[in-house]
C-alpha cells in the first residue's frame, strides 16, 4: 500500500452513550498514477443517500449505510450480513484535499484523490 493513503480501519463503533454499532470493512483497490491516487470500495447495498464521505484533518472516513434485507421467507442459510460499511484513511499532506471528489455506482465507490501541483513530478526545461 502507498505512504500516501494508509489503512486505519474499525470494525465497532460506540459514541457516547449509544450501544456500540457492528460494521463491515469493505474490500478496497488502491491505485496510484502520476496525477493522484483512486480508492475502489465494494459497498454492496448502498446508497447515494446512505453514503457519508468525510475528511477530517487528515483522515478519510467512509461509512455506507444498508437498508435491512427483507425475506418472505424462513432463512436456511446465510452467510452476507446486514451491516452497513466503515472504513477510515489516513492521508499524506501531499493530497490536495480540497480536489477530493467521490461517486458510487451500483455498490462500488470510487474516490478520487488528487495529487498537490508542488509534488507532481515536472520536467524542467534545459537551458543553452
Amino acid at each position: 500500500m502507498s505512504n500516501a493513503v494508509t489503512n486505519a480501519e474499525k470494525c465497532t463503533v460506540s459514541e457516547g452513550n449509544h450501544s456500540a454499532t457492528q460494521y463491515l470493512t469493505p474490500s478496497v483497490n488502491i491505485y496510484e498514477n502520476k496525477d493522484g491516487y483512486q480508492i475502489e470500495a465494494e459497498m454492496p447495498g448502498v446508497r447515494k443517500e446512505d453514503l457519508e464521505v468525510t475528511l477530517d484533518g487528515n483522515e478519510l472516513l467512509i461509512v455506507g449505510h444498508r437498508q435491512p434485507h427483507v425475506t418472505n421467507g424462513e432463512v436456511v442459510y446465510r452467510e452476507s450480513q446486514d451491516a452497513g460499511f466503515r472504513r477510515s484513511f489516513e492521508l499524506d499532506p501531499a493530497i490536495d484535499t480540497t480536489k477530493i471528489v467521490a461517486k458510487i455506482e451500483q455498490g462500488f465507490l470510487t474516490v478520487k484523490l488528487p495529487k498537490a501541483e508542488v509534488v507532481k513530478p515536472r520536467r524542467i526545461a534545459v537551458n543553452d
